[in-house]
């Protein structure tokens, strides 16, 4: 298993894929975990990666792709390679082809869709989008976490042929992830929530793709007696980081209850807020499965979110949740109508309750991890066949 985060490092929903994903697969099969970033001593099948001293200060895309180098040379002994995204999908191709192994590689996003990345990365943007074609036109297999991502990749990377690129969902640990009505933990009063009133709540980084902005704007909109509890931090630039900190500085002078969390907070606090929650917000405007969403209805709150990429896979429109049209040619009537659902369930409690409720049946029944490892593992068995 090639990947960037692994944890404690982990820091969005690829990461927690292959987080959940590993743990299954140690049941059915042996795993060697390749990551990078911090030492993990005291796990002697997880082989962590660094990048030439001498590169640092460098662009972060040959920081990457350095450690791909490292990543490769250690997995002299595996069978199959499996890559998480562009940081590990260049090791996952080399692998493949200096041990002779088939290449698996897992598509949490496509480079091409996400042109904001260039303020992050400046001119290694070009290099992640060549490292992530080159991998995935050569890869034996490639898994897309939803439908709408398979559509997604075949059209991006049309010399690709339909027969080899798969569906397997992202998934959720409902046993992890569960209605925590009793939470001891708390955050909700460290931050100053009142519990007699709605919570509308958010859980994501800062980045174009996560639609913060939109969402920050849409809660002009909100009704009076909303609390916005905004879990926003990590962001991809200052520039953003900026952009968004004076717009929350704008709503909190014009409402009140506005919350801004910018740590990322362990599990168990995020639970509590999202259980506590009347309504979660995913204003994403690309995202082709979304966990997060996943996360939020095992914990039995309702959803609004927009219709993008893979999250009309997730969220059922008037069944556990409301989904919202994205149309980046008229986002201003995207923030209206964000408010417009957000307060259509905050004004029907019982509403948003029974959708909290159908969402984590949804979960349960259809988003198991388990499932989910045992379809991953009969890819490796295809592609070694």
């Amino acid at each position: 298993m090639m990947t960037r985060e692994y944890p404690p490092e982990v820091y969005g929903g690829a990461g927690v894929h292959v987080t959940e994903l590993v743990a299954q697969l140690k049941k059915m099969c042996d795993v060697d975990v390749h990551c990078m970033g911090a030492p993990r001593p005291g796990e002697p099948d997880v082989y962590v990666a660094a990048a030439d001293p001498a590169l640092s200060g460098a662009n972060p895309a040959l920081t990457t792709l350095s450690a791909d180098l490292v990543m490769v040379n250690a997995a002299a002994g595996a069978t199959v390679a499996h890559s998480h995204t562009w940081y590990a999908g260049l090791a996952g191709h080399l692998a493949a082809m200096l041990y002779g192994i088939p290449h698996v590689l897992t598509a949490h996003s496509l480079e091409p869709m996400r042109p904001w990345k260039a303020e992050q990365l400046g001119g290694g943007y070009r290099v992640s989008s060549w490292v992530e074609r080159t991998a995935v036109e050569a890869a034996d297999a490639v898994i897309a976490v939803s439908s709408g991502m398979r559509e997604d990749v075949l059209a991006t990377y049309p010399a690709l042929d339909p027969a080899r690129v798969h569906v397997v969902r992202n998934g959720i640990d409902t046993e992890k992830w569960y209605p925590d009505t009793d939470a001891a933990t708390g955050t909700l009063a460290r931050i100053g929530v009142d519990p007699t009133r709605p919570i509308v709540a958010f859980v994501g980084r800062i980045t174009r793709q996560k639609g913060v902005a939109h969402l920050v704007a849409a809660a002009h909109g909100f009704a009076p007696v909303v609390q916005l509890v905004l879990c926003a931090g990590a962001p991809d630039t200052p520039e953003i980081a900026a952009e968004v900190g004076g717009a929350v500085e704008k709503l909190a002078a014009s409402r009140d209850r506005v919350f801004w969390v910018q740590e990322m907070l362990p599990t168990d606090q995020i639970r509590e807020i999202l259980s506590a929650a009347t309504v979660f917000v995913c204003p994403s405007v690309y995202e082709p499965l979304g966990i997060v969403n996943l996360e939020a209805m095992a914990c039995s709150t309702a959803v609004v979110a927009s219709d993008v990429g893979g999250i009309p896979e997730v969220v059922v429109e008037g069944e556990t949740g409301l989904l919202v049209h994205y149309d980046p040619a008229d986002e201003e009537g995207f923030e209206t109508r964000l408010a417009d659902a957000v307060n259509a369930l905050v004004m029907d409690p019982d509403r948003a309750a029974q959708y909290g409720r159908t969402g984590r049946q949804r979960c349960i029944d259809e988003f198991s991890w388990e499932r989910i490892a045992e379809q991953t593992l009969e890819i490796y068995r295809m592609v070694s066949s």
